[in-house]
């Protein structure tokens, strides 16, 4: 026990000295938010229709791809999918051969060829931004499950069965832009577009099966159509008005669409299909906006869906203080400044499920202004929640968050990430991959287990308050049969079990809880043999657990902290775990970049550079404040 308390105070000083050393002089923290290969493609490919000469960068990027390739000739998204991903490795081939840096001929190329051949070629693609690049640059047709959807929908008033605001936020935001390039069966290309023709095999049905659940919501789409005033004609143009007016309300400041590359991508292929100039104002600061989203990281550039410096920033002020960071440090003060800053005071589309609401809330990136969500919400409120104490300034920010994040409880008792009773069923029925996860924002573990532990160790409510009980009962009838939960944002079965657990806890329930037990139980079953976790990306598609096989920092710490707030006193499973992770953090291999961030199951997955140094250090903090003191 003394060695292990040794080496934790070591690691803690270490690790607090480093977060500290790496602050910016306005109080945020920028660490890169990798999200493999997949918008690094889409911006070569956009700025060379875009005729876009920022060559330095394309060919930055382009080198990065290429590094990326495995020896097989495919593309993955984690490094244990050792079949390759058809829809990545398309989009790297379609990018390098754009990009003018790599030719048909060379080596690396004919690689990929042969593995997209052999996989079907493009009609075997399941990524539906991979199919809308591919139509919206002339390499396709527009996919059904988009071109089906007719513009109207948007018009659909709240009581129509089929209502645009049902759909989640996140995907609102790519849908809208895909939906105007369909209609218009839009396609553009240049002198120096490649041919893909060859990888198209005519023997594979491009398009996905209708399944009788998705002619229904056809049906009650066309009924909708039906009950519309008006020449078919000029509905049309009021829905394709309104699709416009959509994306350009939701453009922030830096000329991103709701702060993501991706729906900003799409935006600008879809602001050339309503025939705006390739020079438009619009366009040019969406492609500035674009630029600056560019992180560098050993020599190597690539590009981040939306930089992730708020919830960096806040998670960084939390575990800082958690290890014994005093609130008046100077890095605290000049955080907790910073984050004040960045909470949102716009009534924005979370506020059309939630109208009585002030907003409060707090959103992943700076150039988000209009899109909160309740992760990044209360990690800031436990950020500055010590100085709440003392300022006058941070209560009224602090009464303005609680305020928010108690207002987005589902009726179902659990959190949703950004809009509240977005879950209709119907929805998912869409023909998408990945709909059942994009097309709705439902109740999740991990949100309401974190948000139970912020509001029982931060807020000071307990079982007596009501909405504590219904977030609690939530969580209890989601525990998985094998004592897991799900987590919808992280990696996955392992992040979910974390935050639930440590939200119970923090709730009032005991460590004696059959509950909290076959939960900790859960996670001592998957210990691994060199005493650390971890999990496979591959959890997420699957929908259960898939051992790595290898142990990563983030899982190692996110089982630890959940078994530490369950044990009363250390067991040799924990001890075992915290020195395990201590090494971990001196190394440097896959297993340390490993994506332990989801985003869409199958499609995108994410590596949090900041990841390694947070969840040990909050790991690590809690072991020496629950076993090490007195």
């Amino acid at each position: 026990m003394g060695n292990v308390l040794r080496s934790v105070h070591e690691e803690i000083e270490r690790l607090s000295a480093y977060l500290i050393q790496q602050q910016h002089q306005d109080g945020s923290w920028r660490f890169c938010f990798e999200n493999g290969i997949v918008i690094d493609a889409y911006v070569i490919i956009l700025f060379r229709v875009l005729n876009v000469a920022d060559e330095d960068l394309i060919r930055r990027l382009h080198d990065r791809i290429l590094d990326e390739q495995r020896p097989d000739g495919f593309w993955s998204l984690y490094p244990d999918e050792k079949e390759g991903n058809l829809s990545a490795t398309v989009e790297a081939y379609y990018a390098l051969l754009y990009s003018g840096y790599s030719k048909t001929t060379d080596e690396p190329i004919l690689r990929a060829k042969r593995y997209i051949q052999a996989r079907g070629g493009l009609g075997k693609i399941s990524s539906i931004l991979t199919k809308a690049i591919l139509a919206a640059t002339g390499q396709r047709k527009w996919p059904l499950s988009i071109s089906s959807i007719p513009l109207e929908v948007l018009l659909f008033p709240k009581y129509f069965p089929i209502n645009y605001f049902e759909f989640s936020g996140y995907s609102r935001v790519h849908l809208t832009p895909m939906l105007v390039m369909a209609d218009r069966r839009f396609a553009v290309s240049t002198e120096d577009t490649p041919d893909l023709s060859d990888l198209m095999d005519p023997r594979v049905d491009a398009e996905e099966p209708v399944s009788g659940e998705y002619q229904a919501m056809q049906d009650d789409i066309q009924a909708g159509l039906g009950r519309f005033l008006g020449t078919p004609r000029h509905i049309h143009e009021t829905a394709t008005s309104r699709a416009e007016q959509f994306m350009l309300q939701r453009i922030e400041s830096d000329g991103t669409l709701y702060s993501y590359a991706s729906s900003t991508i799409l935006m600008v292929l879809a602001l050339l299909a309503l025939d705006y100039d390739r020079k438009h104002p619009l366009i040019a600061k969406a492609v500035q906006g674009l630029t600056a989203m560019q992180c560098k990281v050993d020599g190597r550039t690539t590009m981040q869906n939306s930089p992730s410096t708020v919830w960096d920033t806040a998670l960084i002020t939390y575990v800082l203080q958690e290890a014994g960071t005093a609130q008046d440090h100077m890095a605290i003060q000049r955080a907790s400044d910073y984050l004040v800053c960045m909470q949102q005071d716009t009534k924005a589309n979370w506020s059309i499920h939630n109208p009585d609401t002030e907003p409060g809330g707090w959103g992943f990136s700076e150039s988000n202004t209009r899109n909160p969500d309740v992760d990044d919400t209360t990690a800031a409120l436990r950020a500055i929640h010590t100085r709440s104490t003392s300022s006058t300034a941070y209560r009224a920010s602090w009464n303005r968050g609680l305020n928010w994040v108690l207002s987005m409880q589902n009726q179902d008792g659990g959190w949703p990430a950004f809009e509240k009773n977005t879950n209709k069923k119907m929805l998912t029925w869409l023909a998408i991959d990945g709909a059942k996860s994009a097309a709705i924002d439902p109740s999740e573990a991990d949100l309401t287990g974190r948000t139970l532990e912020f509001l029982g160790n931060f807020a000071g409510l307990d079982s007596k308050h009501t909405l504590i009980q219904r977030g609690t009962k939530w969580l209890v009838e989601h525990q998985e049969k094998n004592g897991s939960w799900y987590g919808r944002w992280g990696v996955c079965y392992i992040y979910g079990t974390w935050a639930a657990l440590t939200g119970l806890k923090a709730a009032g329930l005991s460590s004696s809880h059959e509950t909290l037990k076959k939960g900790a139980e859960w996670l001592l079953r998957i210990q691994n043999a060199d005493s650390g976790w971890g999990e496979s990306c591959q959890s997420d598609r699957l929908l259960r657990y898939v051992p790595l096989g290898e142990s990563t920092p983030s899982h190692t710490a996110w089982a630890l902290d959940a078994l530490i707030a369950c044990e009363p006193k250390p067991t040799s499973a924990v001890d075992q775990g915290i020195l395990r992770l201590i090494t971990s953090l001196h190394e440097n291999d896959w297993k340390t970049f490993y994506p332990t961030g989801a985003g869409l199951p199958g499609n995108f997955y994410s590596h949090y550079h900041s990841y390694r140094y947070i969840w040990p250090l909050l790991a690590l903090s809690h072991y020496k404040s629950s076993y090490g003191e007195g």
